[in-house]
């Protein structure tokens, strides 16, 4: 089960970074994850601050 960023997104950038296979982008007013791209490893969800990342 792939992930998705909420509303919640603070749009802080830290999701970007921890994502292992590029996945996340940076959207217009939040990132958003590609489904087809995350390999559900959960390491974006883990470091979320604002917990905006949940399982789709």
């Amino acid at each position: 089960m792939a992930f998705k960023i909420t509303e919640e997104c603070l749009n802080c950038g830290v999701c970007l970074d921890d994502c292992p296979s590029g996945a996340i982008v940076e959207g217009d007013d939040r990132y958003t994850i590609n489904c087809d791209e995350c390999t559900e490893c959960g390491a974006c969800a883990e470091t979320c601050p604002a917990e905006a990342i949940i399982e789709d």
